[in-house]
């Protein structure tokens, strides 16, 4: 079992703003560096075998912020973890949007979530898969994690996926799964290995008394 926590980047002007950024490579600010160290911390408390990050400049430094509070180096960037494209709409507020491209309108050059879940989601399976037992800290945006929360969990509504937050994930058996949505990290991984064992122990128990 690889456990993977999901880190969306600190604050930029542009969140601040309410603007679509996207794929537009808009750096943090200081509360946006602020918010990376207060996660690092948390994250601290644990011990990591690693850390990637979409290779935007929000994400590479929240990354690195991080990195200095847990001791990792530089972290690995991973192309394929890029915010979602959302076309025409970047750089727009809310407002713009809803005027130039009111319901049902069709924005150019816009990812489809589906599109951004066929894209991240692999990838992770494939960081999962390739360092196996491992606790992996993945730094990416919004827009990402909340396709991934699509495709792993289509049936609940989650709430915002706010600046800094983690959100950690499982493969276990081939399969991704949703651990827990704004993870408070207060369990230990020892703690929740422990659990998960007792879990898998049950599950080859029930298996086996099926045959």
């Amino acid at each position: 079992m690889t456990l993977l926590f999901l880190v969306r980047h600190g604050e930029t002007d542009w969140n601040r703003q309410r603007r679509i950024q996207g794929r537009t490579d808009i750096p943090l600010n200081e509360t946006g560096r602020e918010q990376a160290r207060m996660t690092g911390r948390r994250l601290a408390s644990r011990s990591w075998d690693g850390l990637l990050a979409s290779p935007l400049s929000r994400a590479r430094e929240t990354a690195a912020i991080i990195a200095e509070e847990i001791g990792l180096g530089d972290p690995d960037a991973v192309p394929a973890l890029v915010e979602r494209d959302y076309g025409e709409a970047e750089g727009m507020d809310w407002l713009e949007i809803e005027r130039r491209f009111p319901a049902g309108t069709v924005v150019p050059g816009r990812e489809t979530r589906a599109d951004v879940a066929n894209r991240v989601v692999p990838a992770l399976m494939e960081i999962a898969a390739s360092r196996p037992g491992a606790a992996l800290i993945v730094v990416s945006h919004g827009g990402a994690i909340r396709a991934v929360l699509d495709r792993v969990d289509p049936a609940t509504e989650y709430g915002p996926i706010t600046n800094g937050s983690v959100h950690s994930f499982e493969l276990a058996r081939g399969e991704l799964r949703l651990v827990a949505f704004d993870d408070p990290l207060g369990s230990s991984l020892d703690e929740q290995n422990a659990i998960e064992a007792r879990e898998d122990e049950q599950h080859d128990a029930r298996h086996e008394g099926g045959r």
